[in-house]
């Protein structure tokens, strides 16, 4: 069996209708993943569906609801070879509603494009998605400047969006020199998979050479195990069988483990009896490893999505407080104390109330702007105390930064997304 390749996950991001999905379609296509006669059905639908132009994106869109509004809902997990990397691309809904699929989406993602159409350069979402990204984990973005065929081709255009949006990159952490500006026409094709004929002033790479030039992620081995529940099954013949994707650490066949809270918050043992991926049995799995896996000693009812399991020597840490960094990014009015919204960190979703607002600080800088403030507004940044409303794990970004970040999410909205600092842990 040849040696697999090193695999990444990446995400599209983007404004809704900046042609993320027919950026991920023409690569899909030109690089021979699509063939002819597929393409050829899409393009008809398309047609029918009142939507010429929207072939590309229907490659990923293929639920029929979002080839109807022509918008992505769902995330899309497609493979994609290069002669270095297995990819696996998730394309990250850009519509307002879906912003929880794109967290889900980008917190899964080693590295991202994001995706700004050249005539409108930044948009609320832009700023949103970077934000999310950078919060969510995802080390290595790369810019796509599309729809360069509206801006004529024009080489100032790209210099003008590529200054503005890597001066937005720079506020939340992102190096604009180690970032790629892209110039893309991808209903045309153009730098996406080719070299475009129509930009001879750009001498970099395309969308499919750059997909060789990203780093690959280091796995975070070292670190002890973490594992959130995604689900649990009953499968006749094995028992309980929990999947979920290993965050950090090694999961070995025969490890005495802990899953924390559960039941009655004290947490449950029991020992791996086999780990499957792909439906292939395993004797460990790694971080980025989607698996399922049977425990001895570990009943149906004893655990449930948002449960994170790791070894019983170096268990998850359940908190009864913690403290993080927020930033706010879209609240109806302010944030104050008392506020109590849903929080998504890895698997779980459990309420937490804002305790105490302790210090406003510059998202770029870090440093403080103001003690104590009464609320925060959009667009700020702050250090909290939170109290989650029932047990649940989560982890200092000092320590184990993959199980540290969150989204608040309140009335279907992301309002808010961070990372914790600090913590109380549960006694």
């Amino acid at each position: 069996m040849a040696k697999e390749k090193p695999h990444i996950n990446i995400v599209f991001v983007g404004h809704v209708d900046h042609g993320k999905s027919t950026t991920v379609g023409r690569l899909m296509y030109d690089s021979g993943n699509v063939d002819e006669q597929a393409m050829r059905k899409l393009k008809e639908k398309a047609a029918q569906l009142g939507k010429a132009g929207f072939e590309f994106a229907f490659v990923m869109d293929n639920l029929k609801e979002e080839q109807e509004r022509g918008v992505t809902i769902d995330l899309a997990h497609k493979k994609f070879m290069t002669d270095k990397y297995e990819y696996t691309i998730i394309d990250a809904p850009g519509h307002r509603d879906f912003v929880k699929n794109m967290i889900t989406g980008a917190s899964q993602a080693d590295v991202g494009f994001l995706v700004v159409a050249a005539a409108e350069g930044i948009m609320a979402q832009t700023k949103e998605h970077i934000f999310l990204c950078r919060t969510q984990g995802v080390k290595q973005m790369g810019v796509l400047i599309n729809k360069m065929d509206v801006a004529k081709w024009s080489q100032e255009t790209f210099e003008k969006v590529k200054k503005e949006v890597g001066a937005l990159m720079a506020q939340v952490g992102y190096k604009a020199d180690e970032t790629p500006f892209i110039p893309i026409c991808a209903l045309q094709g153009d730098n996406v998979f080719k070299k475009s004929e129509n930009m001879p002033w750009y001498k970099g790479p395309t969308v499919r050479e750059q997909l060789e030039l990203f780093k690959e992620p280091e796995k975070p081995t070292n670190l002890p195990l973490r594992l959130p529940i995604q689900d649990v099954y009953n499968i006749t013949g094995i028992g309980v069988v929990p999947v979920g994707r290993v965050e950090t650490g090694i999961m070995k066949v025969g490890d005495k483990v802990i899953v924390v809270p559960a039941r009655e918050g004290t947490g449950v043992t029991g020992e791996v009896k086999s780990i499957e991926m792909h439906h292939e049995q395993i004797q460990e799995a790694i971080p980025g490893d989607n698996i399922g896996f049977s425990v001895r000693g570990i009943g149906k009812k004893d655990i449930a999505r948002g449960d994170v399991l790791g070894h019983v020597d170096n268990p998850p840490t359940v908190v009864s407080e913690f403290t993080a960094q927020i930033f706010v990014l879209n609240h109806p009015s302010v944030v104050a104390v008392g506020y109590t919204p849903v929080f998504h960190v890895h698997t779980a979703q459990v309420a937490c109330q804002f305790m105490e607002l302790q210090k406003k600080i510059n998202p770029a800088t870090g440093e403080v702007m103001q003690e104590n403030p009464d609320f925060l507004k959009n667009g700020e940044s702050a250090i909290v105390k939170l109290k989650p409303m029932k047990p649940l794990v989560i982890e200092k970004q000092s320590e184990i930064p993959e199980m540290a970040s969150f989204a608040i999410r309140d009335a279907g909205v992301t309002v808010a997304a961070g990372k914790c600092i600090d913590l109380v842990k549960k006694v």
